[in-house]
């Protein structure tokens, strides 16, 4: 897998760290900003999306047959 939830944690803190350079001012702080909450909600889809395949992982047991489950879900057992 090319990204994973350690990379979205380092683009968070790239981003947080452009945001407190005191050099940026003006429309380039604004773009900042704006590029910031851009980067929160995509962030915010990716970590909802992870919980879902974990919290799936949790309740998968004997009875349940993988082939079932969507191919988000499975946990890249059957694709």
């Amino acid at each position: 897998m090319r990204n994973t939830l350690g990379d979205l944690n380092n683009h968070l803190y790239e981003q947080l760290e452009r945001l407190g350079d005191e050099d940026v001012k003006g429309e380039q702080l604004h773009e900042e900003i704006n590029r910031s909450k851009a980067i929160m909600g995509i962030a915010k889809n990716i970590i909802d999306n992870g919980s879902l395949v974990l919290e799936s992982q949790k309740f998968m047991d004997d009875r349940f047959n993988n082939q079932d489950l969507p191919k988000m879900l499975d946990g890249g057992k059957n694709g």
